[in-house]
């Protein structure tokens, strides 16, 4: 009898490669990136025909979420800022939903399931091939947000040094790094969503209700963030930090809150990341 061959490391990156490539080509995935680009650059226009380039206000940080929106007339690089804070509660977990809902339940409706797992990767490594995808589409889709939105601060509003929420005057260049910094930090508060998603795509063979179902419960969480009577529960709940990034635009940076949203991702990512393992390498495959 033969030895069994181990699987070729090699073979792990063509398969995320080739899911990143199936995934970017899709419409749906092009689709989705669109309306996030064209966001930011609707916050624009109407903030531009709202003032007429008048400025704004200050802003401060707080459970109410960051007031960014005030300076955007003062400063074009705080469009970033606002776009991130206006995307993050709905439009870019919905993206990441379908994206993380479709992983698994699309390939079994589609009848492809089964002929992935002839390859000798292994079910683990096709679901981690499917995160690690997941993964990509949230800095993407993140960083399609922030790009959008400096091209159109830079093309309506004026750029130049900035105020933070403490009140001193940062450089433009210092902004641009915070700018990028942030976006990392929205990408990485996209996590456990994703993780959620996975884990709900290995439950169903059906690609919309495995979407349906993680928005829904994407949905539900920040409703029941906004409930004063579950306010005991509420610091457990995946989105109740999301707007924390806006402590990164502090003299100097707020990271009490920034570190509480790190880690419940990573604790959520690795919940449901378990929960799907546990579930997909068990599951009868028919389809």
């Amino acid at each position: 009898m033969p030895p069994l061959r181990k699987p070729n490391p090699l073979w792990t990156f063509g398969l995320v490669r080739s899911e990143l490539g199936t995934t970017f080509r899709r419409w749906r995935t092009r689709a989705l990136l669109a309306v996030l680009a064209a966001v930011p650059i609707l916050i624009g226009i109407a903030v531009k025909s709202e003032t007429g380039g008048g400025a704004g206000g200050g802003g401060h940080g707080g459970d109410a979420g960051p007031a960014f929106i005030a300076q955007v007339t003062n400063n074009g690089l705080f469009l970033v800022f606002t776009a991130l804070a206006a995307t993050l509660p709905f439009f870019l977990p919905m993206a990441i939903g379908v994206i993380a809902g479709d992983a698994i339940a699309g390939e079994a409706n589609a009848g492809t399931l089964r002929y992935l797992l002839v390859a000798p990767a292994g079910r683990t490594r096709l679901l981690l091939a499917k995160y690690t995808t997941t993964m990509v589409f949230c800095l993407v889709a993140t960083l399609v947000v922030a790009l959008s939105a400096l091209a159109a601060g830079a093309l309506l509003f004026p750029l130049g040094d900035l105020t933070t929420i403490s009140g001193t005057r940062i450089s433009f260049a210092d902004g641009l790094v915070r700018a990028l910094l942030i976006a990392l930090v929205v990408a990485a508060s996209l996590v456990g969503v994703a993780a959620l998603g996975l884990f709900v795509s290995t439950l169903t063979n059906s690609g919309i209700a495995a979407m349906a179902t993680t928005v829904g419960l994407v949905i539900t969480v920040q409703i029941l963030d906004q409930i004063p009577q579950l306010h005991a529960l509420q610091p457990y709940l995946f989105s109740h930090y999301w707007l924390s990034f806006a402590d990164l635009m502090r003299e100097p940076v707020y990271w009490h809150d920034l570190l509480r949203n790190l880690g419940l991702q990573a604790l959520y990512a690795a919940a449901f990341g378990s929960a799907a393992w546990a579930r997909f390498t068990t599951k009868d495959i028919t389809a």
